[in-house]
């Protein structure tokens, strides 16, 4: 069973984190999606090979998100890079690490470059989708849907089986936050995983993340009939092995 712990950001804000006891090694810092959280296979797998190479582990739910304290309708990407932020500064510390950034998690991760680009050694990322608001989300909704988030704030789009409470100031505030027009000049190691059979973020957005980088030791791997989550056992089997490349690379 795995011992989440909570850190208080703010003396009202705490984020529900999990990490293991290799605290003077090189650390695999795991980013979740959007409206995710930390029982998810994906964190779990992770953090079994952490403890069994022996390495560091970081993961930690956003505020609104899991068992975080918030509510999800405050949130943004601005928020929860923050959030990312301050909890490595607080356990990773000074170590080195890899991110590795799920969905959304690629985002904030991307996000972390101009604070700890000197710890980074590697970035993974698994069906990644930065500045998915305005993308995917703002500039395929009509006319009557947009009018309604501006009017009310709020609107609740539902989404296969889920709903997601979309805000304007969560739309207004990725427009804050753009990463794809970026230049990270870093030789590091990095590996973008993406389903050819993703139906929420296209494969080209992990090709978009490649370009960003222009001087990495760089790999796109397509899973042929992989979707987004990439939540099966031979999907992660998968991602271990990447992520294991990277970490024997990288060490």
């Amino acid at each position: 069973m795995n011992k989440f712990k909570f850190f208080k950001i703010t003396p009202s804000k705490k984020i529900r984190y999990l990490s293991n006891k290799y605290k003077e090694k090189p650390y695999i810092v795991f980013l979740h999606g959007f409206m995710s959280d930390l029982e998810g296979e994906k964190p779990n797998k992770i953090l079994k090979y952490c403890n069994k190479k022996k390495i560091g582990f970081l993961a930690a739910e956003y505020s609104g998100h899991g068992k975080s304290s918030g509510k999800f309708i405050n949130g943004n990407i601005s928020k929860w890079s923050n959030e990312t932020k301050i909890l490595i500064k607080k356990i990773v510390k000074k170590n080195k690490f890899i991110l590795v950034g799920s969905s959304m998690g690629s985002w904030i991760s991307l996000n972390q470059f101009k604070y700890f680009e000197d710890q980074i050694l590697g970035f993974l990322g698994i069906g990644s989708a930065p500045e998915f608001l305005e993308n995917l989300m703002w500039k395929k909704f009509n006319k009557k849907i947009k009018k309604e988030i501006k009017l009310k704030g709020i609107y609740n789009l539902k989404y296969g089986n889920y709903e997601y409470p979309l805000t304007y100031q969560l739309i207004k505030d990725g427009r804050k936050n753009k990463v794809l027009n970026k230049r990270i000049l870093k030789k590091i190691y990095l590996t973008m995983i993406h389903g050819k059979k993703d139906e929420v973020v296209p494969v080209s957005y992990s090709r978009k993340i490649l370009k960003i980088f222009k001087k990495a030791y760089k790999k796109l791997v397509v899973i042929k009939n992989g979707d987004h989550s990439l939540s099966s056992k031979r999907y992660l089997n998968k991602i271990i092995f990447e992520l294991n490349k990277i970490v024997l690379k990288s060490y």
